[in-house]
């Protein structure tokens, strides 16, 4: 018998073992895409695998031996075997012997874990051993312990404090901790005191920014059209809004509908209008003489592919050109879908190809003139400031700076966002082609599979808003979970289902699936709360865990999927860029605004036509801002961004890829942010210390929370010395390396020691533990 990945002892989980496999040899031919079936046979469904075919059954559940299927996948015969070899398809040893124990013991099938609700399973209780009562701080612990001590496997230790300070503060405000918290939690690493540090990151309005860099990668956001010439687009108050949503712990059913509907709500008021820019943020293009209806069929596939991958989980872009192979989603569902968005009004530079709207920034009507909510906040703490001010008698000389300000601040912006018009006809298109006009004219409809039923009257974007969110009568459930999954991703380095945005056959079952279903359930019940989940798991014991693994672990559980430790991962770009300009002391906290533009070669847009444009790097303050404000250019995303796995966003990104390259290591060394950070680094730490031991305490300090060991003040002291000498024989190498950046050179260091322990610093900003969260 076989013992599965969340599975009891000896059950053999179909969904778990046998569907993955099904899914990856046999679903494309024997699955349900109905156009491409072979021999009419299907073996995603029980009762066709298991029906009489004239004699013989593909799955004879009570005479297993006479099963074609085992019959076939242990054939020699190349004309007989399957998969055949044309598929390249081939079954593994261990896939043969676990399809015949499948079908031996009868061939149980189960529903896709997926398209089954999550319900609340009871925590396991405590076992007998040792730390089964001491371990578990609380309900999220229980299921991992179990799991661990059915694999007869005990939990890391507790990651040391300094490590745990770092963790938490990364994955929660996507920056370092301030050396005053991990101290103050290194003298007394009580719970209490770890607890005091999760409440007060998530209080933090940098937790907004944090938690906006991965939901603007799942909508696809950028600064530019994308297609074509890439013009610029104004929709940063869109950004500002997802920002100030997780802030305020607004809940996610709300963030939902506001973001799919803002616009078709009942009086809807400014943030929601904004919000409803999110089905604006698809890539469009501008040029002049495109096609109405390929453009049309083209902005249709890009929202249902995107709006099916954020919160369904589901690879509906499949599906586009015919029923999907792997999963119960077919062609005319995906029309279906793509319908609800059928009365988005967004066609006039389709409509009118040759209307001058090929320029930069190229303007996408409808638009609305906004303030987005931080400049509202802004400016209200400006009028209040005037208003004291002349109260005790300022003159208007010296409210002129403010007043400027305001003036500046009041000016709206305007942004694409959504409005309704008639919505459009849409049909069926035969094999994905825009031109063939003889398909089926289809309703807006989500996918049975998914659960939705047949309203009165025509479905709205609202209608879809609510049911992806409602745990009764729609979705809400199936949505929590593919949300918790990604809660669960954003705090380990990976999701209990590994694949976020594949819940389907192509995807991987979770490791863990009560613990999956029950944080799921959780979200609902707490209302939709974002930072209640984010809490649930970083107050669990088996977030604090060491994510050092022994060599016998390593080998044992390489992927990290039983948990019994923490994962270890390169942080993603925006944060090692935050992070540099954090120990420099540079970073900017300003929430909200246009898009800034950091360092970037002069002639990278060399090639980037209609119009031409020549890039602008920001000339003040901006400059050191956090980078989930920088500027996205999805054909030209900005080399740093790029070099550490930053997507272009043109398409929903669930999970970054993590490379490691010599080009990302150049780009640290190298890129002008990350020289600049140095110099401002090492005149920070000249200042600090007068010795040089403590001179690289200090920059250790800054970079990674501790204090230097014994070989890591040798060599940078090496590297001190050597450098110096260097800068002391070439002083012109040293003033252009000084040269690096905007702020302020320092006064009163001799050019070569300050240019040595630059250096010094562009060393520790490179160090794998400076970009690693631990």
């Amino acid at each position: 018998m076989l013992t599965l990945v969340g599975g009891a002892r000896g059950e053999i989980d179909f969904n778990a073992l046998v569907r993955p496999i099904l899914s990856d040899k046999c679903f494309q031919c024997h699955g349900p895409d109905s156009a491409h079936r072979a021999a009419d046979l299907r073996l995603d469904v029980e009762d066709a695998a298991k029906a009489d075919r004239g004699g013989l059954r593909a799955i004879d559940a009570d005479a297993p031996g006479e099963s074609e299927v085992l019959t076939r996948i242990f054939a020699d015969d190349e004309g007989l075997v399957m998969p055949p070899p044309e598929a390249h398809k081939d079954l593994t040893e261990k896939e043969k012997q676990t399809l015949r124990s499948w079908i031996e013991a009868g061939a149980p099938y189960a529903p896709a874990w997926a398209y089954v609700p999550p319900k609340w399973t009871e925590p396991p209780p405590p076992g007998d051993a040792a730390d089964a009562t001491d371990w578990p701080a609380n309900w999220i612990d229980r299921f991992v312990l179990d799991r661990l001590q059915r694999e007869e496997l005990s939990p890391s230790d507790q990651a040391d404090p300094v490590t745990l300070a770092r963790r938490l503060a990364f994955d929660l405000t996507g920056l370092p901790p301030s050396q005053e918290m991990v101290d103050k939690f290194a003298a007394h690493p009580t719970d209490a005191a770890y607890e005091q540090m999760v409440d007060q990151h998530l209080a933090s309005p940098r937790f907004g920014e944090r938690m906006a860099i991965y939901w603007l990668d799942l909508v696809r956001y950028a600064d530019t059209v994308g297609y074509h010439g890439d013009q610029n687009q104004t929709v940063w108050p869109y950004r500002d809004y997802v920002i100030h949503a997780f802030n305020t712990s607004k809940p996610f059913d709300e963030f939902t509908i506001e973001q799919l509907a803002g616009d078709l709500v009942p009086d809807a008021d400014q943030d929601e209008r904004i919000a409803s820019g999110y089905n604006r943020l698809l890539q469009t293009s501008h040029e002049g003489g495109v096609q109405l209806k390929e453009y049309r069929a083209i902005y249709q596939a890009d929202r249902v592919r995107n709006v099916s991958q954020v919160w369904m989980a589901a690879t509906m872009g499949c599906c586009q050109c015919h029923d999907h192979k792997f999963d119960p989603l077919s062609i005319k569902e995906f029309y279906q879908l793509g319908a609800f968005f059928a009365d988005v009004d967004d066609e006039e530079h389709l409509v009118n190809p040759y209307g001058n709207l090929n320029r930069n920034p190229s303007p996408r009507n409808p638009e609305l003139p906004v303030q987005s909510v931080y400049q509202r906040q802004r400016l209200a703490e400006i009028k209040q400031q005037i208003a004291e001010l002349t109260a005790a008698g300022a003159s208007p000389e010296e409210l002129a700076a403010l007043t400027t300000l305001r003036k500046r601040l009041a000016k709206p912006v305007s942004m694409p966002i959504s409005a309704s018009t008639t919505p459009r006809e849409v049909r069926v298109l035969g094999r994905g082609d825009w031109q063939d006009e003889s398909g089926e004219v289809v309703p807006p409809a989500a996918p049975e599979s998914l659960g939705w039923r047949p309203l009165p009257g025509r479905a709205t974007r609202l209608d879809l808003a609510r049911w992806l969110v409602d745990p009764d009568r729609g979705a809400g459930l199936l949505t929590a979970r593919v949300m918790a999954n990604r809660f669960w991703g954003l705090m380990f380095g990976e999701g209990l289902a590994s694949v976020m945005d594949d819940f389907g056959g192509q995807g991987q079952p979770p490791t863990h699936p009560a613990l999956l279903d029950n944080l799921s359930v959780e979200f609902v019940r707490s209302g939709w709360d974002v930072k209640h989940m984010m809490k649930q798991i970083a107050m669990s014991r088996a977030y604090r865990q060491s994510s050092y693994a022994s060599a016998e672990l390593l080998e044992r559980d390489p992927a990290n999927q039983l948990l019994a430790r923490q994962g270890r991962f390169r942080l993603p770009a925006e944060m090692i860029r935050d992070n540099a300009l954090t120990a420099s002391g540079l970073l900017i906290n300003e929430l909200g605004g246009p898009s800034v533009k950091p360092y970037q070669p002069v002639d990278y847009y060399e090639h980037l036509n209609f119009p031409r444009r020549k890039y602008q790097a920001s000339t003040d303050a901006d400059q050191w801002r956090r980078g989930v404000y920088v500027h996205w250019q999805r054909q030209y995303l900005h080399p740093m961004l790029k070099a550490f796995d930053a997507p272009t966003r043109e398409e929903c990104t669930a999970r970054r890829p993590r490379s490691s390259t010599p080009l990302a290591t150049l780009t640290l060394l190298n890129d002008p942010t990350f020289v600049e950070a140095a110099r401002v680094m090492a005149t920070e730490a000249l200042a600090a210390a007068s010795e040089d031991d403590a001179r690289v305490d200090e920059l250790f300090r800054r970079a990674v929370s501790r204090p230097a060991d014994e070989v890591e003040h040798k060599a940078i002291l090496s590297l001190v010395h050597e450098q110096r000498d260097h800068y002391t024989a070439l002083p012109q190498e040293a003033e252009r390396l000084l040269g690096v950046g905007l702020s302020e050179a320092a006064q009163g260091i001799a050019t070569p020691e300050l240019a040595a322990w630059t250096f010094a610093c562009r060393a520790v900003l490179n160090l794998g533990e400076t970009i690693t969260r631990n």
